[in-house]
């Protein structure tokens, strides 16, 4: 009896299907209002400049204790690392964290992710078994130790960690309304 086997692709693209569907789940059942809600007076938020942009709360060294993301800044970051990852996968110049905002509203923000999903997917899909091998350009600045596939099975793990994070906070909302 042989036993299937599975790329190493396509146990990616499943991991990063699988996350997202669970993930969908949330962001379907999100309101406006759960974005920028704040469950403790220590958070990170997004906020909004004089200039009508959106930039989250940000400190070069993590504070500690570490604030508690809103689902809005958590949304930020989701974007903000699938944007980077994605310039990276495609061999374009990686935008600064400062390049990366947040859309303005949850209905935007969710669209925002949804179109970053579409992209990371693409990404996934090209990817060869050679092009999993090559040396990681993104996060871990060209350690030789970590591979593309590394970065692709991070990004999945911290879309994984971001959801939940999001679920958690819109149940306790919902659990704390009035």
């Amino acid at each position: 009896m042989t036993t299937p086997t599975t790329s190493r692709r396509a146990l990616l693209r499943w991991q990063s299907d699988l996350i997202w569907s669970l993930f969908e789940y949330h962001l379907e059942r999100l309101e406006p209002e759960d974005f920028l809600w704040e469950p403790t007076a220590h958070c990170w938020t997004v906020r909004q400049g004089a200039d009508g942009s959106w930039l989250p709360d940000w400190a070069e060294t993590e504070p500690d204790p570490v604030p508690v993301p809103t689902i809005g800044w958590l949304t930020w970051h989701i974007g903000w690392w699938w944007s980077v990852t994605i310039d990276h996968a495609e061999g374009r110049e990686p935008r600064e964290r400062t390049e990366v905002g947040w859309p303005g509203d949850g209905k935007a923000a969710i669209e925002w992710l949804r179109g970053l999903r579409a992209e990371w997917t693409a990404v996934l899909d090209r990817l060869t078994e050679e092009d999993l091998d090559a040396i990681a350009p993104f996060p871990w600045d060209r350690d030789p130790e970590h591979t593309i596939a590394h970065m692709a099975a991070w990004v999945n793990a911290e879309l994984m960690k971001n959801a939940t994070e999001i679920g958690q906070l819109r149940l306790l909302r919902a659990a704390s309304a009035p």
